[in-house]
């Protein structure tokens, strides 16, 4: 099954696992971690309710009673920001890698930082550049022949 939704989550392009879970969490209506699998299954992603736990931690998700008075899961309007505690690994969503670029999912607000840990590193790794917003960040490799490979050594740096 971990083939199958690896496959199927590569295959969503543009959209992350991530965007569809703060967009089912903009609509205010999921009230327990089952229930945003069961949504998200609709949608195309196979996930656990492990994975929605650890994912609505990460992205700071929070229970509040909506307009219809039920307790459910939504996303505060500016994210805390992560403790000075919290190591690198545990800000990174997701690393996903097509034929050209290596994308980098990361907590808001720390695209930046791991970017510059990754630009710290460029002589002894495959990455031309890096190009980081807010949460996402654009690893450019060396050549486009060895993506696979700068994919899996920013995985072997960034969750050691």
């Amino acid at each position: 099954m971990a083939g199958k939704k690896a496959a199927s989550e590569e295959s969503k392009g543009a959209e992350t696992l991530v965007d569809a879970l703060r967009t089912l969490l903009l609509e205010r209506k999921a009230s327990t971690q089952e229930e945003i699998c069961t949504a998200l299954d609709l949608q195309g992603w196979e996930i656990n309710q492990s994975k929605a736990s650890r994912l609505l931690r990460k992205i700071g998700a929070i229970k509040v009673e909506n307009e219809q008075g039920l307790t459910v899961y939504t996303l505060l309007r500016e994210p805390a920001p992560p403790s000075m505690a919290t190591p690198i690994r545990d800000l990174i969503l997701d690393i996903l890698a097509n034929e050209a670029l290596v994308v980098i999912f990361t907590s808001p607000g720390s695209a930046s930082m791991v970017a510059r840990v990754l630009d710290y590193n460029q002589l002894t790794t495959e990455i031309l550049g890096t190009l980081a917003g807010d949460d996402t960040i654009f690893v450019a490799p060396k050549s486009i022949k060895d993506t696979g490979k700068l994919c899996a050594e920013i995985k072997g740096l960034l969750r050691k």
